[in-house]
């Protein structure tokens, strides 16, 4: 079926997706190996399969949906979406689903992100390593074996209305007042899905960067990065808006600032929908990952709620939710988790939540927010570290011993205190340790912050 020689997919299957520059490292032949090997893997009867703008993008699904049909498996193609649009197909139809996209990286990527039916999912301990493990083994020549049964069909299906009539049912928008909201979608998916959401809604949406452009004209769809948010900062001022929302490239993380222009952490924001939540389902667990502040667990817990805290990663957040029934979920990054959307994220739900909590009251989202914003953080700090191991080791040493401190390694090194804490932690992907910083004040921080990158960058 290809004659190209076998190739280590090292670099190009991470940790809970494929990803990687194409046509260098991804192409469409690769593409219809993975389509044929995530249906070996999953032995499903029927797939669906979404994609984002990027130029790339609808000829690598195309490709993995000729793969799966090659190994008798239906295929229903939802075209253009966000990979939230595609977890609600994969719940809505319980079947697999795979979503071509590269989220906020630059133009010259795409990848695919995978889940079981019902969005659970696909990460190297739940299939991605099988999946790789075939994808290897095919390219280097090996025949795949007999299908079993005859090629599937692949139809094609619109489900955006489908999405945007779901996300709506899941929130008591009613008493919303009339509000003006900025949405910089980053020529990203969030053009397509935001004036599905809230066509019918008291909202008057000023648009940013609705074209959808896979080559991203005007910046990163990244909002992560504060200079992807300038634009939105200032359209908020200029325009007097009471917020301002702003997708990343696949629109499934959602990054919000107030009427001022100043930034809300996701951490704020996860205590906001948490407090929600946990009026409407009294006493349920909420899921939070360790870097995310102290102020969530400290919120859950007032609201009598369970928080539990897990490692940094989708995978992880929706394993741990799926295991503990957790209402709600949500990370640094600004994922958020629903158990009322299969225990999946979705950025365009928590603006909703956003809306409706803001709108079903009079003041401005600053004063909304601000019991929520309880401790001085340092963001995330990136050091290039070749011996990630060593300088872990050097820092946990070095703060052995601290009166009151306690040490953990869920994810990395924790250290904390009654007043502060610290997580040092490699990446994934790359040769980083990634540091995180919390405290009761921002001197506290910055003395730690000093401390811990002195000895990590010696």
């Amino acid at each position: 079926m290809n004659d190209r020689p076998s190739v280590d997919l090292s670099g190009l299957v991470k940790a809970y997706d494929v990803r990687g520059i194409v046509p260098d490292q991804l192409d469409e032949n690769f593409a219809r190996l993975f389509g044929a090997a995530f249906a070996e893997v999953t032995g499903a009867d029927a797939i669906v399969i979404g994609h984002d703008m990027r130029p790339s993008s609808p000829g690598l699904a195309s490709a993995f949906a000729d793969g799966a049909a090659e190994r008798g498996t239906d295929v229903t193609v939802i075209g253009l979406c966000s990979t939230d649009g595609l977890y609600f197909a994969s719940g809505k139809l319980q079947r697999p689903g795979a979503m071509f996209t590269a989220s906020h990286n630059p133009a010259r990527y795409n990848g695919i992100k995978m889940c079981r039916a019902g969005a659970a999912p696909v990460g190297q301990e739940t299939g991605l390593r099988e999946i790789r493990e075939l994808v290897e083994r095919w390219s280097a020549g090996e025949p795949q074996p007999e299908a079993g049964r005859s090629r599937g069909t692949v139809t094609q299906r619109n489900m955006l209305g489908d999405y945007a009539a779901h996300l709506l049912g899941l929130v008591d928008l009613s008493s919303v007042r009339p509000l003006k909201i900025v949405v910089d979608a980053g020529n990203g998916m969030g053009g397509l899905t935001t004036p599905a959401v809230f066509r019918d809604l008291p909202v008057d949406v000023v648009p940013m960067y609705f074209e959808l452009d896979g080559t991203f004209p005007h910046h990163e769809a990244n909002p992560l990065d504060p200079k992807n948010i300038v634009d939105l900062q200032r359209k908020v001022r200029e325009t007097g808006a009471d917020l301002g929302l702003a997708f990343d490239g696949d629109a499934d993380r959602c990054f919000v600032v107030d009427e001022r222009g100043e930034p809300v952490s996701p951490s704020t924001i996860t205590a906001l929908i948490a407090a929600r939540l946990l009026a409407a389902h009294p006493g349920s667990t909420v899921i939070n990952n360790l870097i995310t502040s102290r102020a969530v667990a400290d919120v859950v817990r007032e609201h009598g709620g369970t928080p539990v805290r897990t490692r940094v990663g989708h995978s992880f957040i929706k394993a741990e939710m799926a295991r503990t029934d957790a209402v709600f979920g949500g990370e640094h990054s600004a994922h958020y988790y629903f158990r009322d959307f299969w225990f999946a994220d979705t950025g365009m739900l928590a603006a909703l939540h956003v809306i409706a909590a803001l709108g079903s009251q009079q003041g401005p989202l600053s004063a909304l927010v601000a019991d929520y914003q309880r401790y001085a953080a340092s963001g995330e700090i990136n050091s290039v570290v070749s011996d990630q191991e060593g300088a872990i080791a050097a820092v946990r040493k070095a703060f052995a011993g601290r009166d009151g401190a306690v040490a953990d390694e869920l994810d990395g090194l924790t250290i904390s205190t009654d007043d502060w804490w610290f997580n040092l932690r490699p990446s994934n992907t790359e040769p980083l340790l990634r540091l995180n910083v919390e405290a009761a004040d921002a001197d506290t921080v910055a003395r730690l912050r000093d401390e811990v990158l002195a000895i990590v960058r010696t």
